[in-house]
């Protein structure tokens, strides 16, 4: 029996934490990135740059502002930091587009990676008691690209879902 109060609370939890993502800027993440936890690693993977309109800490709050944006598009994304230059009284960079994606461009695989990782992991250190599932840190793991021979042994351990009709499967 499934017990519904849980699963009403995950629902409640999961649209909490979707508001909250879509009301933040794209500084509140340059302020995580700059920010006592993370500035030593931030600026170890800082690639060397000219003072841009986009240096490479702004660049990637806004790039993770965009992943996390309903309205992914570079040009919100602009617009953004736009108005969040203007609110604090700095100069409006250019409306359009090309910079950024250009900056974005430049910023190097690996500093992505390993802020993602450290941001993670510092995430998971802070996250409330309450959010772990039975106690428990739970790690997901995305298999639904999975592709492999359909033999009986297959179909025995993944039976086909039963909204597949029979017979349909890969040979």
């Amino acid at each position: 029996m499934r017990d519904r109060s849980a699963a009403f609370q995950s629902q409640q939890h999961q649209s909490c934490i979707g508001g909250q993502a879509q009301r933040l800027q794209a500084v509140d993440f340059f302020n995580v990135l700059t920010g006592p936890e993370l500035l030593e690693s931030t600026e170890a993977q800082l690639p060397e740059h000219r003072e841009r309109q986009y240096p490479p800490t702004v660049t990637l709050a806004m790039f993770l502002k965009q992943a996390l944006s309903a309205d992914r598009s570079c040009q919100k994304t602009v617009n953004g930091w736009i108005a969040q230059c203007v609110a604090e009284g700095l100069k409006a960079p250019s409306a359009r587009t090309g910079g950024y994606s250009r900056a974005r461009f430049r910023l190097p695989t690996q500093m992505v990676t390993t802020l993602a990782r450290a941001s993670g992991e510092l995430l998971a250190q802070r996250a409330p008691t309450g959010w772990r599932w039975r106690g428990r840190t739970v790690k997901l793991g995305d298999g639904t690209t999975i592709s492999m021979p359909d033999t009986p042994e297959n179909q025995a351990r993944y039976p086909q879902p039963c909204t597949q009709a029979r017979g349909v499967a890969f040979r």
